[in-house]
């Protein structure tokens, strides 16, 4: 099981630093340590925490969190699990 994120990929943009760990961390209510741990996947947001990072970036929540339940990954490996995810409304 796995809770992937795209937070540094939300970050960074187009390659420029959009925000730092630190500003958003002032923005949620966090430290800047805690913005680090989510973004490696070593550690777990509360879903208040889930919902106030995704409304920082006008995301919806699925766009920043994605939970992979049948993907077992070793934890040397969890920091490097990069995920991008796009949100479409479908057509009526």
């Amino acid at each position: 099981m796995v809770l992937a994120n795209s937070i540094r990929y939300l970050r960074f943009g187009n390659g420029e630093t959009v925000m730092s760990q630190q500003q958003l961390a002032d923005h949620v209510g966090v430290s800047r340590q805690t913005i680090n741990a989510i973004e490696r996947g070593k550690h777990q947001p509360s879903l208040e925490l889930a919902f106030r990072v995704a409304r920082v970036f006008c995301k919806p929540l699925e766009n920043v969190f994605l939970f992979l339940p049948d993907v077992e990954i070793d934890k040397e490996s969890l920091g490097q699990v990069v995920v991008e995810v796009s949100w479409e409304r479908p057509e009526p």
